[in-house]
């Protein structure tokens, strides 16, 4: 029997972007309970009006102002249930109908899935992949040196993910995900697109803190010494990159 599954969404003044999003959930053609949740921060446009119509029976809504997005993930963890969730929040996408089934389907009852991330314009064109990609083998050491697979493509058993850290506001998702691969035992890598993922802009002093709590949480785990040589292989990676560009110009 294929395992229930619940997507995750968090919304808020949403009205342009989740009516996409919810209707790719809809599409899914795996044999399974799909169960949409829907946590929205207390929108006042018509996003609360959409979900209400393209929600099926059975599924979850919560409207109500939160602490910001990633305690409206933990609330959307707190009122699952199915066996597996992922997060495909306002503006993103599941790839295509397929790609719950495909997920499942590659390696029966492991305990998380990850696969590659499409970036997606507000009108849905593709614009390419995501700048890191997943390795074909994975566990909780291949982020050392960042974000190398996107939440919107991970797919895992909901008993064994923790809840985000709330005192990262920006980067508790690299907290996150270094927990859950912790916890889990068996990892499968789906070679195919999971999400499309709505490129945003970020403002300068949001990417400072973002780069500090990445710092932060990568110290932790990894600790400082070992941080400061992955960032320095990091940066002479950069600049070997760089140097190569401007031969082949």
């Amino acid at each position: 029997q294929t395992p229930h599954i619940s997507v995750i969404t968090v919304v808020y003044q949403a009205e342009k972007l989740v009516a996409k999003t919810l209707q790719s959930i809809n599409a899914q053609t795996i044999r399974s309970r799909i169960e949409s949740v829907v946590i929205d921060g207390g929108s006042t446009d018509r996003t609360m009006e959409l979900v209400s119509t393209l929600q099926r029976e059975g599924d979850v809504c919560i409207s109500e102002r939160d602490q910001g997005i990633y305690d409206a993930m933990n609330k959307g963890m707190r009122v699952a249930t199915g066996e597996y969730i992922i997060f495909i929040n306002a503006g993103d996408e599941l790839f295509e109908a397929s790609t719950l089934e495909r997920m499942l389907s590659s390696a029966p009852q492991h305990d998380f899935y990850y696969g590659e991330t499409a970036i997606i314009d507000e009108a849905g064109n593709v614009l390419g992949s995501r700048r890191l990609q997943p390795p074909k083998t994975l566990n909780w050491r291949n982020l050392k040196y960042g974000m190398c697979v996107s939440h919107q493509s991970i797919l895992a058993k909901r008993t064994l993910a923790p809840d985000y850290d709330l005192q990262y506001r920006i980067s508790a998702d690299i907290d996150w995900t270094i927990r859950l691969l912790q916890r889990c035992k068996s990892t499968t890598y789906v070679n195919a697109y999971v999400s499309k993922f709505l490129i945003g802009g970020v403002s300068s002093s949001r990417r400072k803190q973002g780069l500090a709590e990445r710092w932060a949480i990568l110290s932790k785990h990894y600790g400082l010494i070992a941080n400061i040589l992955n960032h320095g292989w990091i940066l002479i990676r950069f600049i070997i990159q760089r140097l190569s560009r401007r031969r082949m110009n």
